[in-house]
């Protein structure tokens, strides 16, 4: 069994270098220095953090788990199409736009190529398979959604608009990598979209040094053939509803499914399946998609945990399994 490292990767990033700071005006989640969540929610300093450490139970994992062969994505569709392609990566295709979520390809959620948490599966398609991408949605800077490795090669070979939260864009600029700030509730219109950071229950960091410093999110997705909301990384708020009420309920909500224990730790700021389910429900979402489980492990829970757990919560929550599915990397939704 690998011995893995916090998703904070405490270890691993006490001294990275960070981005540039955000400047400008107290505004929605920014108090003039940090951005904060819409509300208050517990904070987990090192003395918590080093306590899970000290008391860690982790469920083994398989050493690498194969992944059945995917279908080759077409290069454009007219209709929603939706591919899972690893953790918090996901091919979205509408009315010919191609995008993927938060992607990485990278063999580690790290800032370092040596050390912390690697891969357990490959990725659904190799990147060589993924059609040209005109738009890239990246959630927060957290090393497992902020690949700066996977958006450089993506850049290198497809140039696509790269949408993030406000204090982001200095960072990636120092990573050659070109990027748009967006702040929540912005809306930018992208061919035939219109597509609007949302808040989220989450928080920012590279380092121990910039905790707060850029905004974190979640994207809704408008289209003529369809809509879909992209939770990134969070805990269970009312932000969801609070999304439904201005935006409307998503034809695809992109929910996270893992990384979720011990809930001491985690409930803040990471949901388990049956706050996911609730989630759904709030959003109104036609069909929901679990994401951000499987692939590296990040926290205590077993590999396939989540896909159990949620099974359990559809059925208190009375949610039909064809409504709120999961699929293997590579899988699209039906």
């Amino acid at each position: 069994m690998r011995i893995t490292i916090p998703p904070i990767l405490v270890f691993l990033s006490l001294f990275t270098a960070c981005g540039a700071s955000y400047h400008g005006l107290p505004q929605n989640g920014f108090d003039g220095t940090r951005f904060r969540n819409a509300i208050e929610v517990p904070e987990r300093g090192p003395t918590s953090l080093f306590k899970w450490i000290a008391n860690r139970d982790q469920e083994p994992w398989p050493e690498w788990a194969e992944i059945p062969t995917a279908a080759v994505p077409p290069k454009r569709s007219t209709k929603l199409r939706v591919q899972f392609i690893n953790h918090a990566t996901v091919l979205v295709q509408l009315d010919g736009v191609n995008i993927l979520t938060d992607p990485i390809w990278a063999e580690r959620a790290s800032p370092m190529s040596w050390a912390g948490p690697s891969r357990h599966k490959a990725p659904g398609l190799p990147l060589s398979q993924v059609p040209p991408i005109d738009l890239v949605v990246i959630s927060h800077n957290h090393y497992d959604h902020l690949s700066v490795e996977t958006l450089a090669a993506l850049q290198a070979r497809d140039q696509p608009l790269v949408l993030v939260g406000l204090g982001n864009q200095a960072y990636l600029a120092d990573q050659d990598i070109k990027s748009r700030e967006v702040d929540w509730w912005e809306t930018r219109t992208i061919s035939k979209l219109e597509v609007t950071f949302v808040p989220v229950q989450h928080w920012s960091s590279r380092s121990i040094f910039d905790r707060g410093e850029s905004l974190w999110g979640g994207y809704m997705i408008k289209g003529p053939s369809g809509s879909v909301y992209f939770a990134g990384d969070t805990g269970y708020g009312p932000h969801f509803a609070e999304t439904r009420k201005r935006l409307g309920s998503p034809d695809v909500a992109l929910l996270p499914v893992g990384a979720y224990e011990p809930r001491w730790f985690m409930a803040a700021h990471h949901m388990n399946p049956d706050d996911a389910a609730a989630a759904h429900l709030d959003l109104g979402a036609k069909q929901s998609l679990g994401i951000h489980w499987g692939t590296f492990q990040l926290t205590d829970e077993g590999m396939n945990r989540p896909v159990e757990d949620l099974s359990l919560a559809l059925r208190k929550y009375n949610i039909a399994p064809e409504n709120f599915q999961t699929v293997e990397n590579g899988g699209v939704l039906k």
